[in-house]
């Protein structure tokens, strides 16, 4: 069982990598994203960016840095298959994800006008902002001294390899199929 666990930048195309696993190669895909929402529902809460950030910041703080992705592993490890778990946002879960054993951290970014223009296009919840709000929210992720709070900075930084999303999806799949070969040759 192969787990990749993916973080990154807004809108660099962490969502197209798990498409492209998930669709490609047989992965099963599991979301901080949709374990958040599903939460935030429950509490009857608006879904939005500063919804998730502190629904997921208090359920790190309750429980463990590494709570949400521990539970979606649990799920994971029940199907037995290789798997994508999608936007890892602290150190944390990747010290957690690691002492599991089999698992690999991707890491994706591009330049933030190319980063704007996707997340535009896509409209999901937390997508309806300017420009400036869009970068104001990714400074406010990209780093915390409090472990229980989003450190995107760190887990790029903590990642086995890094894809650069400037280019076309072509370029991108490329990237992502000489590092498959490496894990599973």
């Amino acid at each position: 069982m192969i787990v990749i666990g993916i973080t990154g930048t807004l809108g660099a195309g962490k969502g197209t990598i798990v498409e492209y696993l998930v669709n490609e190669k047989g992965f099963d895909h599991y979301s901080v994203r949709t374990f958040l929402i599903k939460e935030i529902e429950k509490r009857g809460m608006t879904v939005n960016r500063d919804s998730m950030t502190s629904v997921a910041n208090e359920m790190r703080a309750i429980h463990s840095a590494s709570y949400i992705t521990d539970c979606l592993y649990e799920e994971a490890l029940l199907q037995g298959k290789s798997c994508v778990i999608e936007s890892i946002r602290t150190a944390g879960e990747i010290e957690s994800l690691r002492k599991k054993g089999s698992f690999t951290l991707f890491a994706v970014d591009a330049k933030p006008e190319i980063r704007y223009q996707r997340i535009q296009q896509r409209k999901s919840e937390t997508d309806a902002v300017s420009f400036e709000v869009f970068l104001s929210n990714e400074q406010r992720e990209m780093t915390s001294s409090d472990p229980n709070k989003q450190n995107l900075n760190a887990c790029i930084q903590q990642a086995d390899y890094v894809f650069s999303n400037d280019g076309n999806i072509t370029a991108l799949f490329n990237q992502i199929e000489k590092v498959l070969k490496q894990l599973n040759p």
